[in-house]
């Protein structure tokens, strides 16, 4: 089996994650932010959330480096040997971190790792957003428009996606303020922040969709 055809076969893997992930995610929230259900019955569908969250957390970085690869391999981008090493190496450390947030969670521990996997995307979203951007206006560096659109949006969906991070980082904190008692403030925003985020969970997975599209059709 050829190399491309391996990380084809871990990029779908990944975008399944990513997709099936953030549905179940989506699901949980809503007992979540049900003032009804008692607060241990609510913790537990947030730990539950939580434990398929990192399912498409994983996803979504990995496919970073997989599309790299990919593309250079199809040559519609050209930076390949030691820049992809190293794009690999950046990655599994990125990746160690996130883990290591989700191994942390409800903890302060965990809320300084998630907030420097937050710090990463904030460096790695305008990079490849920019650079996309330029590809389509220039032709370069990626050689292909179809690509340059896929990772146009996938850094779109990354913005989402720490959107909803943000989100589900405020949920340890409004549920610490919950464990002191009845706290109306904190219902308010735990329902606040839930509206926001099932309003961009439609979008994000009609872009997850988008980016499937253009990988497999490649219509321009």
């Amino acid at each position: 089996m050829s190399t491309y055809l391996v990380l084809k076969w871990l990029h779908i893997i990944a975008m399944a994650y990513w997709l099936g992930g953030e549905w179940g995610v989506f699901n949980s929230s809503r007992y979540v932010t049900d003032p009804k259900l008692s607060l241990d019955e609510r913790h537990r569908h947030m730990e539950t959330a939580h434990r398929i969250d990192i399912l498409p957390r994983t996803g979504i970085i990995m496919l970073l480096p997989l599309g790299l690869h990919m593309g250079n391999l199809l040559g519609v981008q050209p930076l390949g040997g030691n820049w992809l090493v190293a794009m690999w190496i950046f990655v599994a450390v990125w990746w160690s971190i996130t883990l290591s947030a989700f191994i942390k969670r409800g903890t302060d521990t965990g809320l300084r790792l998630t907030k420097v996997d937050e710090a990463i995307r904030y460096v790695v979203i305008p990079a490849i957003m920019i650079t996309a951007i330029m590809s389509l206006v220039t032709g370069e560096p990626f050689l292909a428009k179809w690509y340059a659109a896929k990772v146009l949006i996938f850094s779109v969906l990354l913005v989402m996606g720490l959107v909803l991070r943000f989100i589900m980082r405020a949920w340890i904190i409004q549920f610490r303020k919950l464990a002191d008692g009845s706290n109306p403030q904190a219902e308010a925003k735990l329902e606040k922040d839930i509206r926001l985020g099932r309003g961009i969970a439609y979008f994000y997975w009609i872009g997850i969709a988008t980016v499937a599209y253009l990988g497999v059709a490649k219509p321009f």
